[in-house]
């Protein structure tokens, strides 16, 4: 059995812990807020470069080879965006993504495919690099409130090998935020870009200047971009929400075994106590029959 001063030790520990994870738990909750307005104030515009794309593509009969609309039927080049959080602490988020794009990666290369990794996020980096796989291209260190032109740069990669015909398909996997509770690892395609069905009642006749073809020909590689920041914003919310129930179950978890652990220093202390007066009363008996 412990002494009541190990005993002690490990309370102290366990309540610095406690204290630890309960402050990191309010700053995950404070950066999760943030990330939330953030993940908000961009759907609407993605929403609206949707609609217009909708309507730019239902026109685009015949204009689709050669640009990011183009389908190529014998797909031979994969690239996979995955993002990731730089730091752990997140629960089983991490893992959760890390094995989905392991899988994903598996089930392409069974089809004969060249699957290159792109990775966004350092934990996504040391995994694609312990287990060997073909990583291009990396982006670390975004931060929590990262801008548009942070990830220009893995965007243009991936628009530049699709044209250029090293990709016939570029897919993103991040965490899509749905509640504080639930984060859902998710595949998208980037590209070849799916155009949205626009149905012909709602299709509004715009006038396009200088040409419609420009016009789209501007439009798809900020579409891309667009798409890929909200992935990672996505993420960065998922992050800070699975991080702050990590931290709030781990306070719980600390403040039940702090209570454990005080109830083992009770009854250890009053098991020493009964000793003591037992050795006492015993040392009286024999110097009282002396």
């Amino acid at each position: 059995m412990p002494s009541t001063r190990e005993i002690r030790r490990r309370i102290r520990s366990v309540k610095n812990l406690a204290q630890i994870t309960r402050a990191m738990e309010m700053v995950s909750a404070s950066k999760m807020r943030r990330a939330q307005r953030d993940v908000l104030a961009t759907r609407p515009y993605a929403d609206r470069l949707l609609d217009v794309m909708g309507e730019l593509t239902g026109r685009a009969v015949g204009m689709r080879r050669g640009t990011l609309l183009e389908v190529r039927p014998n797909v031979k080049g994969v690239a996979l965006i995955v993002v990731t959080p730089d730091r752990g602490l997140a629960g089983s988020l991490v893992t959760n993504v890390l094995r989905r794009a392991a899988r994903f990666t598996l089930e392409e290369q069974e089809k004969g495919r060249m699957v290159e990794i792109v990775a966004i996020g350092k934990k996504g980096r040391d995994f694609m690099v312990r287990t060997h796989q073909r990583l291009v291209a990396e982006k670390i260190k975004l931060g929590d409130y990262p801008r548009l032109t942070d990830i220009l740069g893995i965007a243009t990669h991936v628009v530049n090998g699709f044209l250029t015909g090293r990709y016939d398909e570029v897919h993103v996997l991040y965490s899509q935020f749905v509640n504080t509770l639930v984060q859902r690892p998710t595949t998208r395609r980037l590209l070849p870009i799916e155009p949205p069905h626009e149905p012909a009642d709602r299709m509004v006749d715009y006038t396009y200047e200088p040409s419609q073809e420009e016009v789209l020909h501007e439009l798809l590689p900020r579409f891309v971009e667009v798409q890929l920041y909200q992935a990672v914003l996505e993420a960065i919310a998922s992050e800070h929400s699975a991080r702050m129930v990590a931290m709030r179950n781990a306070t719980d978890n600390a403040k039940d075994l702090q209570r454990d652990l005080t109830l083992s220093y009770n009854k250890t202390r009053q098991a020493n106590i009964t000793k003591e007066v037992s050795e006492i009363a015993s040392g009286a008996a024999a110097l009282a029959e002396m």
